[in-house]
């Protein structure tokens, strides 16, 4: 690594970034899960939106499958960070499988909210993008009453049978703006229009956003270290974009920054998305460092503490096997300054 930093050349290193309580959850289950019942275990569809933790978790034994019934019968599958819908849940009674539900509690809270609305026979509008697995999830706990609202320009294909009997809802991992102006749009058509009864948007998402808004301006170039189908990182970027960043990049690992990127570039931010272990960003520092970029200064725009207990499931096979039930947290959670030596 270059230790010599050259002057003027600089890195604003977000915090919090990185994995979240609902993905250090999930990941951990998937883990404990293969320790107690040894290979294979099925997950469906990708535990989380980031391609090296599931080549990592596939290398363990873990099988991703896209359909239930793809699972053999009587095997131990668990459901994704995501959610699922109910009739998921019907398909893996019917095959007879073990089923560990992994969902994030903090998706599990809007399938409540939308349960809950849809019983009060509202109208509900998911704000959220199409065919995203969370999307899917939550608007299977009623389809009868929820439409998508696909962004502030979907707004106008909204028909409601009762303007003043309309909520929304949304995505746990949207742009905290762009939702914002969706449902001002939304209010202008349907003044009558509910709130969620708290925030939809997770404390995750808005965090990262709020770390990368208060360092965009001062960057050249924002580089978010995250995959292609996570959307709270692709909304990094945006949100980098939107407030001042020239330029920004999504990466999966450092070996995909182009070095045409840094040409004329004194401020690199570096931040990841939240399904993104902490030892990818510390490959995308090396890479920064051994290119003169070795000052690193860490933008805090929250602290984060909160953790999640792992599923019943787990826990209770786990207390049966005499193995502890604890969480091991990534080290993005250890220290805000980690990675800098």
């Amino acid at each position: 690594m270059g230790d010599m930093a050259d002057s003027g050349k600089r890195v604003l290193l977000a915090a919090p970034r990185g994995y979240c309580a609902g993905v250090d959850r999930a990941v951990v289950t998937v883990e404990k899960a293969l320790d107690l019942y040894g290979s294979p275990v099925y997950v469906r569809k990708e535990i989380v939106h980031n391609k090296h933790v599931v080549t990592t978790l596939q290398k363990r034994g873990a099988i991703f499958v896209d359909e239930t019934d793809e699972v053999p019968e009587g095997a131990t599958v668990v459901f994704s960070a995501h959610g699922v819908a109910p009739v998921v849940h019907e398909e893996a009674r019917a095959l007879s499988l073990r089923t560990i539900d992994a969902t994030c509690p903090l998706v599990t809270k809007v399938h409540r909210e939308a349960v809950r609305f849809a019983d009060e026979d509202y109208d509900i509008l998911l704000i959220g993008h199409e065919g995203h697995e969370e999307v899917i999830g939550t608007a299977g706990e009623a389809p009868e009453h929820i439409q998508l609202v696909d962004g502030p320009d979907d707004v106008d294909n909204v028909t409601v049978r009762d303007p003043d009997k309309v909520v929304w809802l949304s995505q746990t991992t949207l742009s905290v703006d762009e939702t914002m102006e969706t449902v001002r749009r939304l209010r202008e058509r349907f003044p009558s229009l509910q709130d969620p009864p708290s925030d939809d948007i997770c404390y995750a998402t808005q965090n990262r956003q709020l770390a990368v808004k208060q360092m965009a301006a001062d960057c050249d170039l924002m580089l978010v270290i995250g995959s292609r189908n996570s959307s709270n990182s692709v909304r990094l970027v945006e949100v980098a974009l939107e407030h001042g960043t020239p330029a920004g990049h999504l990466v999966d690992y450092a070996d995909e920054i182009d070095e045409s990127w840094l040409d004329g570039v004194s401020t690199v931010g570096v931040t990841s998305g939240a399904s993104v272990p902490e030892i990818l960003v510390r490959e995308v520092l090396e890479y920064l460092a051994a290119r003169g970029y070795g000052d690193v200064s860490p933008v805090v725009a929250a602290e984060e503490s909160i953790m999640f207990s792992l599923p019943a499931e787990i826990r209770r096979d786990l207390k049966a096997a005499g193995k502890a039930d604890t969480m091991r947290h990534d080290a993005s959670f250890a220290d805000s300054t980690s990675g800098l030596h």
